[in-house]
């Protein structure tokens, strides 16, 4: 039988975000019905689709068999366990929207070379990694609300204010790992608008897929 790896978010303690089911590592687990969102076990092929389904706090590496319905995003299968968890954490979320954010202010800064908001947003959200205090949130806070202004100039610029906020969210709020989710959108938003190509979309998803594959190799195994 056919096994295949793919990822998944699940909230803290290896609970799924749907239902009550909890999970142990390396059980498989078998489901009679497969049907997306409703029945079956759900997964991506990557970490960045699954975190734009569920921000949780544990990162997965699941093995699926069985029945299945794929989609582009989404896989539901009949069978799976998870062979490898790792706790995502707040600096997880920060680090993905800064980086997110950055991959904006190219085509932000070709239309807008004058206009530092996002920059500044993105530099302020950087200051928080470095010292998580009530004054650098607040200074974060500030330049996102900044960047927020230069959203009505144009769609790049909408996208690139939006994910330098996403970066100030996610260092500040409990929301952090959907504002990285966030982020990572509007980096892809940006990259339509600049450039309605296959190829520019592809890149930019290879470029945040590349960051989560470099990411997983720090974080810290759930055990």
């Amino acid at each position: 039988m056919r096994i295949k790896k793919l990822y998944k978010f699940l909230r803290t303690g290896l609970k799924s975000d749907r239902g009550n089911h909890t999970w142990e590592l390396n059980k498989w687990y078998k489901e009679d019905i497969v049907e997306i969102c409703e029945k079956g076990y759900h997964a991506s092929k990557t970490p960045l689709q699954a975190l734009g389904y569920v921000a949780g706090e544990i990162l997965a590496e699941v093995s699926v068999r069985g029945e299945s319905v794929i989609q582009d995003d989404k896989e539901c299968w009949s069978e799976m366990k998870i062979t490898k968890a790792y706790h995502w954490t707040k600096k997880d979320s920060v680090e993905l929207s800064i980086f997110s954010a950055e991959l904006c202010l190219e085509n932000f800064e070709k239309l807008y070379p004058d206009d530092k908001r996002p920059r500044e947003a993105i530099e302020a959200a950087r200051k928080v990694l470095g010292a998580d205090t009530e004054e650098n949130r607040s200074a974060a806070w500030s330049a996102a609300r900044s960047a927020a202004e230069s959203a009505w100039s144009a769609w790049s610029a909408w996208s690139a204010a939006w994910s330098a906020w996403s970066a100030w969210s996610a260092a500040w709020s409990a929301w952090s790992a959907w504002s990285a989710a966030w982020s990572a959108w509007s980096a892809w938003s940006a990259a339509e608008s600049a450039a309605e190509s296959a190829a520019a979309k592809k890149l930019l998803i290879s470029k945040l897929d590349a960051w989560f594959i470099k990411q997983i190799k720090t974080l810290k195994k759930y055990e």
